[in-house]
């Protein structure tokens, strides 16, 4: 399984094994990440599950899509490099991923 670091607004590190397949938000949720509320599941309706994709890994992980795009542009603070987790899938390109949780969803 791929190891995915979630690192807090406050530098907290915390490395997770997810399972193929999951979302990274399925896997944050499963871990019990800070930060990653998801209160829509996972359905790309809320912004919640917001995180920022380390600038080396930003090519790898991709661009997001139309919706996701329109979610992330209703975000308080537009932050290079955001992504919602619930809109990433884990695959074995994915090993050694570092993403933050912005400061915001910890309030």
């Amino acid at each position: 399984m791929p190891q995915i670091t979630f690192i807090s607004s406050s530098g907290d590190a915390q490395t997770v094994s997810i399972e193929f397949g999951l979302s990274l938000m399925e896997g944050a949720m499963r871990h019990g990440i800070a930060g990653i509320d998801a209160d829509c599941g996972g359905s790309c309706a809320c912004g919640t599950c917001r995180i920022v994709i380390d600038p080396a890994w930003r090519e790898i992980v991709g661009d997001p899509g139309d919706v996701e795009e329109m979610m992330l542009e209703m975000a308080p603070l537009p932050l290079d490099g955001a992504r919602l987790s619930c809109q990433i899938n884990v695959t074995e390109d994915l090993d050694g991923l570092v993403v933050t949780t912005p400061e915001e969803q910890f309030r």
